[in-house]
C-alpha cells in the first residue's frame, strides 16, 4: 500500500453504516490498511470514541469502537482523535504537511493529495455531512474500480485522486 498514486474518495452522510463499506471494499480486495477515514466530530463513531475509556469495565462498545478504527490505515476525526496504523497514512497525515495557508482539517485532507480548493471544500462539507472514506490503490484501474464500488455503497460524491508530486514530497 502506498499513498502515493492514485486513490479514490467517497463521502457519505454521518448516518451511513461504516462497517457495510468496509466490508464491501473488502470483498473487492482492498485491505484496511489501505483505507483512511475522516469524520466529522458530530459522527456517531465520534461520539463513541470521544466517550470511550479504557480504565472502564463498562464500556465494551467503547474499547470495540477503539479497536475497530485502530485496523485501518488512518482514522481521523477532528478536535477527537487521530489513529495511524500505516507510516505511509503516517507521512502524509503528519510528517509531509506544508500547507501553511490552509485550516488542519483542510491540511489533513491536501495530505491525502487533494488541491487547496478541493481540501477546502471537502473540508467543510465533512463538518456538515459525515465522512470521507478514502482508498489508496496501486493502479489507476484500482481506482476506477473502488469509485464504482463507493458509489454503489451510498456515496453522493466518489471520484480518484492522483496524488501531485508535491503532495508526495518528491517535487
Amino acid at each position: 500500500m502506498a499513498v502515493s498514486g492514485t486513490a479514490a474518495y467517497g463521502m457519505y452522510s454521518r448516518n451511513v453504516e461504516l462497517p457495510e463499506v468496509v466490508c464491501k471494499l473488502n470483498r473487492e480486495g482492498f485491505g484496511k490498511k489501505d483505507i483512511c477515514m475522516v469524520l466529522s466530530p458530530e459522527h456517531p463513531v465520534a461520539a463513541v470514541v470521544r466517550g470511550a475509556n479504557l480504565n472502564s469495565d463498562g464500556n465494551a462498545v467503547g474499547a470495540c469502537t477503539l479497536g475497530w478504527v485502530s485496523e485501518f490505515g488512518a482514522v481521523v476525526i477532528p478536535t477527537v482523535g487521530v489513529f495511524i496504523r500505516s507510516q505511509d497514512y503516517f507521512r502524509a497525515l503528519w510528517m509531509e504537511q506544508d500547507f501553511p495557508t490552509l485550516s488542519r482539517d483542510s491540511r489533513t485532507l491536501a495530505g491525502l493529495g487533494f488541491c487547496e480548493a478541493d481540501a477546502k471544500r471537502l473540508s467543510k462539507e465533512l463538518s456538515e455531512v459525515g465522512v470521507l472514506v478514502y482508498v489508496s490503490c496501486a493502479e489507476r484501474n484500482n481506482a476506477e474500480a473502488a469509485v464504482e464500488l463507493l458509489r454503489r455503497a451510498g456515496a453522493w460524491e466518489a471520484a480518484s485522486v492522483q496524488r501531485s508530486k508535491a503532495a508526495n514530497g518528491t517535487a
